[in-house]
């Protein structure tokens, strides 16, 4: 019974995970970041002020941010999400503690994610009150996408795999891949916090050029001075072009490498479920790159953009199920003693 419960929690923090990090981007995207200007609250309330009097104190108390009340809800409808995923993982971290002498039962597992939600609810705050500095919106944004992908994980420890003799000799190569992924993430979220997405209108060129004049030095400073707001992006046109064909250029590599890594993979037949997964990352990946390619001659609608977000999470998380299955620890739940068939189950 406590096995189930443990992985109906695990399984819907995961998905919660996903929506939070989904919403993020659009809160994001559609310039809400700093839609209620105090942290955790909005304007002094736990809601949104909507009653005229509570927008006229809301606007006297905060002048320079006057309250825009869907903004305010956009933002503080990913707060109360993200508060109830923090709450799931809480409850797994207390499960699992109490449960830590039962073989098999993860336990550093959620206390390692409960650390990392306490972390990314400061970079939260931190994102508000250092009025969207880029370095912070960027660990954010990597924060809830590793949250999101621990939680996965745990999801899939807790459900045994069929063996997969020898394809654990791709376990090396899959992890370069996620590597590769995660920076390119990172620098897609270093071109949005930096509203560098639109620096380039055009594609395969950027501004009627094939290498336009940049600025790295500028465009890649990860601190700046306090008291700056970053709303809009501060950053002059080079060094905006900068990160914009920097992201380009990592998508490049990354594309050849996952798509060479999966048709090498796809070459030497592998089981039914790691093959499934492989093209399933040759699926998000195309459907990646059309979707950033839209962004640019659309000029970045929101649905686009979001979608592009969204993505990027699924094709992180089909990397993660990769190593996953070729982790050499998977091999503990393939054949686990029938004495101990409970305990397998959540190792």
């Amino acid at each position: 019974m406590t096995d189930k419960l443990f992985f109906r929690i695990s399984l819907a923090a995961a998905l919660l995970a996903l929506v939070v990090v989904v919403l993020g981007a659009y809160v994001r995207l559609s310039h809400a970041g700093l839609g209620c200007p105090d942290w955790p609250g909005c304007y002094g309330h736990l809601d949104v002020p909507v009653a005229e009097d509570e927008i006229h104190r809301a606007n006297s108390a905060y002048p320079q941010r006057p309250v825009e009340v869907d903004k305010a809800w956009k933002e503080m409808i990913h707060r109360y999400l993200a508060g109830v995923l923090g709450l799931l993982i809480l409850a797994l971290a207390v499960l699992a503690w109490g449960r830590r002498r039962r073989p098999g039962q993860p336990v550093v597992l959620p206390l390692a994610l409960l650390g990392l939600v306490i972390f990314q609810s400061l970079l939260g705050m931190w994102t508000v009150t250092l009025l969207l500095k880029p370095v912070v919106v960027m660990a954010h944004l990597l924060g809830g996408l590793a949250t999101l992908s621990l939680l996965v994980w745990l999801v899939l420890r807790q459900r045994p795999v069929s063996a997969l003799g020898q394809a654990s000799r791709w376990r090396p190569w899959a992890l370069a891949g996620l590597v590769l992924l995660v920076g390119q993430i990172a620098l897609g979220g270093w071109t949005s916090a930096n509203y560098a997405a639109l620096a380039c209108p055009d594609f395969p060129t950027c501004q009627g050029q094939w290498w336009p004049a940049m600025d790295f030095q500028d465009g890649f400073v990860l601190w700046r001075g306090l008291g700056i707001s970053y709303e809009g992006g501060v950053l002059d046109n080079e060094a905006r072009v900068a990160i914009h064909m920097a992201h380009r250029l990592g998508a490049v590599v990354v594309a050849l490498y996952l798509g060479l890594l999966a048709g090498h993979m796809l070459r030497h037949s592998p089981p039914a479920p790691l093959r499934g997964v492989v093209l399933t990352i040759i699926g998000l990946l195309a459907l990646q790159l059309s979707l950033g390619i839209l962004n640019v001659l659309l000029h970045l609608p929101l649905a686009v953009a979001v979608a592009h977000n969204g993505v990027a999470a699924l094709l992180l998380l089909s990397l993660v199920a990769l190593n996953y299955m070729l982790n050499p620890q998977r091999a503990f739940y393939e054949h686990p003693d029938p004495a101990r068939q409970p305990a397998s189950t959540v190792a």
